[in-house]
């Protein structure tokens, strides 16, 4: 593993390989690290405010639904910074196929791994690995546990992904991609700010949903429906009741069954005469 950095007489790098081996991790490579967690934890925080009033999640709940992803996606970072410098060549282009990579098959193994877990918790004493669900109140051991389970699916992916990279035709990759790009420093924000933000925005927003409990959002949604047939009905029955009312010819002599409930004393000018014995 060697560092492609070289270039001749001044020229522009061979082969267009002109991001340096510690790119990744000098003062502008960590500002624009920075900037996209500040930047990806704000989408976070605007996705709870699209939420819907009645289905909103507390700040605590939320916090620890987050933090999970959080964790998790530092762990995956801090990876793919390590491992771009451990290839031969530009690290800049090694750090976004990974990232992609990450994004793509790694979703789909931690949707995988979210559902088996989910499953594993409707057994007696798994409780608490059930993903969203903390109990009440709340227990920090539950998010603990998910936290830990959660970092776990982070270090199958990393695997997964880490070993697929030893195909050969990723050299081929890796000369393509970026390679329009001639300055080191534009080439940099794209791999570590502009193409992982859009991403991030698309993967955090599906990965909450995984990782949110759906069991309250189901039943949130199952009494505002029933309230709403509950309100259709009464309206319904008013309007029958107003009808009879206005048509039929006893209705001066009748009263109704909502009448008579509201009703503690008889009313005035009916009698007994309505009785049928």
């Amino acid at each position: 593993m060697f560092e492609m950095n070289s270039t001749i007489n001044g020229h522009k790098p061979i082969g267009g390989l002109h991001c340096s081996k510690d790119a990744l991790i000098d003062v502008f490579g960590w500002f624009l690290q920075v900037l996209l967690a500040c930047l990806a934890f704000t989408c976070l925080i605007a996705k709870r405010f699209c939420e819907p009033k009645t289905e909103r999640r507390s700040w605590l709940i939320w916090f620890y639904d987050t933090s999970k992803q959080g964790l998790g996606a530092l762990a995956i970072h801090l990876a793919n910074v390590w491992l771009a410098g451990q290839y031969t060549g530009d690290p800049c282009t090694w750090y976004i196929i990974n990232f992609l990579l990450d994004s793509s098959i790694g979703l789909l193994i931690i949707f995988i791994g979210i559902r088996i877990s989910q499953r594993l918790s409707k057994k007696p004493g798994w409780e608490a690995i059930n993903f969203g669900e903390y109990g009440d109140p709340p227990s920090m051991n539950a998010w603990l546990a998910q936290c830990c389970l959660y970092i776990g699916l982070m270090v199958i992916v990393k695997t997964c992904i880490t070993l697929l990279m030893q195909l050969n035709f990723w050299e081929r990759v890796r000369d393509f991609i970026l390679s329009p790009i001639d300055n080191p420093k534009v080439e940099l924000a794209f791999v570590m700010l502009v193409i992982p933000f859009f991403v991030n925005i698309l993967m955090f927003w599906v990965t909450d949903n995984f990782l949110m409990h759906r069991k309250t959002k189901l039943k949130l949604r199952r009494n505002s429906l029933n309230q709403g047939l509950l309100h259709k009905v009464n309206l319904q029955y008013r309007s029958v009741d107003d009808f009879i009312r206005n048509h039929s010819p006893e209705s001066d002599g009748l009263l109704m069954d909502d009448e008579l409930l509201d009703s503690e004393d008889p009313p005035h000018g009916h009698s007994s005469k309505y009785i049928i014995a």
